[in-house]
């Protein structure tokens, strides 16, 4: 059985994370015959400047033709002056667009060996393993009317619109139902109903889809306040789900209560279970080319990746452990260096995860 991925690097520390990732892969596949083959493709900035497009169409034909996407981050500022229309971050939104990515899945898992790491104190983090079910290509980021105008008072105005329809809810919302069913059975829904028509729509909806779920536990909060409870007594949570805009910011938020958002990966799935899988950390244009990135979020994405879409657990199972083993030994980016252990680069981490895999 043939698996076709894509692998775009993108920007930034993209490609550096990618090429451990791409070990890995390498490896698993020797080791266990997978039937992986890959082909490069390009995305954001690294496509505007070969094709003028951040989304091109070699990279569209590409990215349907493969079984899932492995992706390591786009933008930066070379790009900023661009057109809005042109950036690098609209290579990414195409991609979800494309592929009908409606379902971002986003981990929060703290390591044991890393609860020194969390900026938060260790009796509030430790044993954190919260998943954040985020709408993908719904919303504020996508909707229409959108733009700059001149009113008749000749003051510039610039607007976004904030708009769902009930079938893009109702699909986010059975995935996080069918997400909590196979954890602890407990789902938060995050909306600002009190405020926002849209939002107290999707929170309508959410309660008409419970009913087929008596195994899950719904609950609704505010998104102010699940922000500020993710910082007080994050451990509440075990599955929250909620707007594009509102995962968005929740998911960074979460990422940081577990030491470094370079521990992070991601899966964006269609109806299907295709899926594009990427760390959550961005391209990080400022330590780009100086092999200090972690690679630990893009490998436990490619774990991730041959779990949801390939539904080869028992491999993700093996990723999942050599990352386990390299923290155990003390292995470090700087990112989540502490006092005593091996600070090593990028290529040394993905090194070390080989090594635990072989």
């Amino acid at each position: 059985m043939t698996r076709k991925i894509a692998i775009l690097a993108g920007d930034g520390i993209g490609p550096e994370i990618i090429v451990e990732a791409t070990k890995i892969l390498d490896f698993l596949n020797s080791d266990m015959d997978l039937g992986l083959e890959f082909e490069i493709g390009l995305i954001g900035g690294a496509a505007y400047d070969a094709y003028k497009s951040p989304f091109p169409e070699q990279t569209i034909d590409l990215v349907k033709a493969a079984d899932a996407v492995l992706l390591g981050a786009v933008g930066g500022k070379k790009w900023e002056g661009l057109d809005i229309s042109v950036r690098p971050e609209k290579g990414l939104l195409g991609l979800r667009s494309e592929l009908e990515l409606f379902a971002n899945l986003r981990p929060a898992l703290l390591y044991p060996q890393l609860v020194a790491a969390s900026t938060l104190k260790p009796e509030i983090v430790s044993g954190l393993d919260l998943m954040i079910v985020r709408e993908l290509t719904g919303g504020i980021y996508f909707g229409q009317p959108r733009g700059i105008r001149e009113l008749a008072s000749g003051e510039k105005q610039a607007y976004n619109t904030l708009v769902y329809k009930e079938s893009e809810i109702l699909r986010i919302a059975h995935t996080a139902f069918k997400t909590a069913q196979k954890r602890n059975g407990r789902l938060c829904s995050v909306d600002k109903a009190n405020v926002l028509e849209c939002t107290e729509f999707w929170r309508n909806i959410m309660d008409s889809v419970a009913p087929e779920y008596p195994d899950v536990e719904l609950s609704h909060m505010y998104v102010d306040n699940a922000a500020m409870q993710l910082v007080r007594a994050p451990k509440q949570f075990d599955v929250m789900v909620t707007t594009n805009l509102f995962g968005d910011i929740l998911s960074d938020t979460a990422a940081m209560l577990t030491g470094s958002i370079g521990m992070l990966p991601s899966a964006s799935l269609d109806i299907n279970g295709k899926g594009m899988y990427e760390p959550i950390h961005g391209s990080a244009p400022d330590i780009a080319g100086k092999e200090i990135a972690n690679p630990l979020a893009t490998i436990l994405s490619v774990a991730m990746m041959l779990r949801y879409t390939f539904e080869l657990g028992t491999v993700a199972d093996r990723i999942e452990a050599a990352v386990n083993k390299a923290l155990d030994n003390g292995i470090r980016t700087s990112d989540i260096y502490s006092t005593g252990m091996q600070k090593v680069s990028t290529s040394q981490m993905g090194a070390a995860v080989l090594s635990g895999l072989k």
